[in-house]
Formats: structure tokens, C-alpha cells, sequence
């Protein structure tokens, strides 16, 4: 998969589909979730191989992607943390704390990412 826009599209992990939003500019990435009481879906964060959670309201899923979107590890996240560089990440996927286990997502399984 090619450059990525900010912008939306969808996430399919077997047979679960999302919706995504996508943060590919500097800008865009640095913002993330801050601000924010939730989300509805996923976040993608790329090119990116950390996060932090400082003045973030909620804890998140955080999933660590690979350049072919396939899941390296996950970590949950409360508020006001800083999470280390994950080698060979390239992309990574946030989501409310909880839904990456109901979406069947860990590590070793390959994400359908799709722009809109």
C-alpha cells in the first residue's frame, strides 16, 4: 500500500469491518485523540512506531503494525504514558481500551486497511 492522506476508510480484521480515520500528516498524527471523550472505530497513525497518552481523557488499544499491516504486538494505555519505539513498526492503530480484543485483533494477524 502506497501514501497515505488523512482522511477515513475502514478496517477489516476477519470478519469484522470498522471504521477508520486516517492521520498521515505531522500535524495530523501529533493531534491524534487529544481532546477527545472517545472514538468511534479506529485511528491510524502513519508512518508512526510510537505514542504517547499525555493529555489524552481516555485509555486506548494501541497496535503496532508492521509495513504489510500485520499486527506486532498490542498494548493498552491509560492517560500519561509514553510508549517506547516498537521495532519494524511503520504504522500504528489506536482505539478505545477493549475493542482490539472484541475485534479478534493480536499479534501475528494481518489488518485490511482501505482508504475512502
Amino acid at each position: 500500500m502506497g501514501n497515505w492522506t488523512n482522511g477515513h476508510g475502514t478496517l477489516r480484521a476477519g470478519d469484522v469491518t470498522v471504521g477508520l480515520e486516517v492521520a498521515a500528516s505531522y500535524r495530523a498524527r501529533t493531534r491524534g485523540l487529544l481532546g477527545r471523550d472517545g472514538i468511534e472505530g479506529a485511528l491510524l497513525l502513519t508512518p508512526a512506531a510510537s505514542v504517547h497518552t499525555f493529555r489524552m481523557r481516555f485509555p486506548i488499544d494501541v497496535a503496532y503494525l508492521d509495513r504489510n499491516f500485520g499486527v506486532l504486538a498490542i498494548r493498552t494505555m491509560v492517560p500519561g504514558r509514553l510508549g517506547l519505539p516498537r521495532p519494524r513498526a511503520r504504522h500504528v492503530l489506536e482505539a478505545e481500551a477493549g475493542a482490539m480484543a472484541r475485534w479478534g485483533l493480536r499479534p501475528g494477524v494481518r489488518v485490511d486497511l482501505s482508504p475512502r
